[in-house]
């Protein structure tokens, strides 16, 4: 069986993302220039595979904040969902048949099927 990899976004999602990359406590935390960050966030979005928001399912959660992250998931299609917020996504990413997982159990995951 031929099992494709394949990360999303949406583009909320990456939006998101740069905002908050971008803001000067993360940037002292991650040593990074606002413009690296860009360069990293147009790197990874030319390589997911983006989400188109056709229905949200929202109020699902109980911060507002990560509705966005279970939109792309569940538009997307997907079986897992990688994240750090495992204890307020998982419930919910269930009721649609995704996994949420931490992303280093996601990734032990990932290696295993590629070794």
């Amino acid at each position: 069986m031929d099992r494709r990899i394949i990360m999303l976004a949406s583009v909320p999602l990456m939006l998101e993302y740069e905002a908050v990359l971008t803001r000067p406590e993360q940037l002292d935390k991650i040593g990074l220039s606002s413009v690296e960050i860009n360069v990293v966030l147009d790197a990874l979005a030319s390589v997911i595979e983006t989400v188109r928001l056709h229905f949200v399912w929202r109020p699902r959660l109980k911060d507002p904040a990560d509705e966005m992250v279970l939109d792309t998931a569940v538009n997307g299609r997907a079986d897992r969902l990688a994240t750090f917020n495992e204890r307020h996504l998982r419930e919910a990413a269930m009721e649609f048949g995704t996994r949420a997982n931490r992303p280093g159990e996601v990734w032990q995951e990932i290696r295993g099927a590629i070794t």
